[in-house]
């Protein structure tokens, strides 16, 4: 098989010729360097990609943006009145410190703005999947429609609005997933036959199981079946402890979840135990974690980690990775070299 089937036929619940050994891109090798072309070649490698536009806030919206030393200042204008969001950048890292929502009344400025559906860029999901053919698969990086509030709210108003006014949240949420569902079916009727969804990590982390039944079930279930109806892959990203919401996540009808963090990070300690709560008809990736493990332990530590989840993944709807965090540098690519060399050999 090439890495792309082998993938595929993991992704979709089945048994390939060996289990896909799949770094989330390419942290920071670049492709085009000797270590980035084996990196490439040796593992079943995934690509993510951004699908152009604003999806929640569309082209319509007036935006203003200035810099000033480290800080951008980005502006919204609605009929009701500025949003402002400000972001402070540090030679390795940016952060937002000031974010759009500070009262619940933001919401009603943000839904004022006339709402335009954005254009759909395809261009680097193309170039990517003309550069690996067959040795990955490139999915398009989608927020859900949590990510709305989630992101334009602080950490804790976000959870403050969840408690003062959640009917107020699920409703900016049902608007969001509207147009993200409209945003998709463009998607997938231009060609893209991945989605990497991510943002139930806001709820599952910040608020709890019932805003789960609120603010992700509904739409998430919508959203994955929209996906899947049109034959593309809905593969699902979950940071935090998950084991209390699997039969939930389950429930939503993705393909395929990730990262399944071992502890202190998560609490998937052993993915035999997820495996007993979902069975086979979700593909587990995961969960090696990227720094603590691929990226700082000696080869030899790292393949028999790597075989104990092989014995407790098993060979069906199994995916040996890290835990995505995109960061890993030299020696993660050669760990996961190392791991796809060993999985081979079997």
């Amino acid at each position: 098989m090439t890495s792309r089937e082998r993938l595929l036929v993991a992704l979709r619940g089945g048994a390939p010729d060996r289990v896909p050994v799949a770094p989330f891109g390419m942290g920071r090798i670049h492709p085009e360097t000797d270590l980035g072309r084996e990196l490439i070649r040796s593992t079943d490698i995934f690509i993510d990609v951004w699908g152009g536009g604003a999806p929640f806030l569309g082209s319509a919206a007036v935006v203003r943006q200035h810099e000033d030393g480290d800080t951008v200042t980005v502006v919204y204008e609605t009929p009701k009145g500025d949003l402002t969001r400000r972001i402070r950048r540090t030679p390795v890292t940016s952060a937002t410190v000031e974010f759009p929502f500070k009262t619940l009344d933001d919401v009603e400025r943000f839904l004022s703005i006339p709402f335009v559906p954005s254009a759909i860029d395809l261009s680097a999901y193309r170039a990517w999947r003309e550069r690996i053919g067959d040795e990955g698969f490139v999915m398009i990086g989608l927020g859900n429609a949590v990510c709305l509030p989630a992101e334009w709210f602080s950490p804790e108003a976000f959870a403050l609005a969840w408690a003062d006014a959640p009917d107020l949240l699920c409703d900016l949420v049902r608007t969001a997933a509207e147009r993200l569902e409209a945003y998709v079916e463009r998607l997938c009727a231009m060609g893209a036959e991945g989605f990497r969804i991510v943002g139930g990590e806001y709820v599952t982390v910040q608020l709890g199981p019932r805003a789960f039944d609120a603010l992700i079930t509904p739409h998430d279930r919508r959203l994955c079946d929209l996906i899947r109806r049109h034959g593309a892959i809905a593969y699902y990203h979950n940071h935090g402890p998950v084991c209390r919401y699997l039969p939930r996540l389950a429930d939503l009808g993705m393909d395929a979840l990730d990262p399944l963090e071992a502890p202190p990070w998560g609490d998937a300690a052993d993915l035999a135990d997820v495996r007993a709560i979902v069975g086979d008809r979700l593909c587990l990736v995961g969960n090696l974690d990227d720094m603590e493990a691929l990226e700082s332990l000696p080869t030899a530590a790292v393949l028999e980690i790597a075989r104990e989840r092989l014995r407790q993944g098993g060979s069906t709807a199994f995916v040996l990775g890290g835990t995505a965090s995109g960061t890993y540098t030299e020696a993660g690519a050669r760990n996961f070299i190392a791991m796809a060399r060993m999985v081979a050999s079997l």
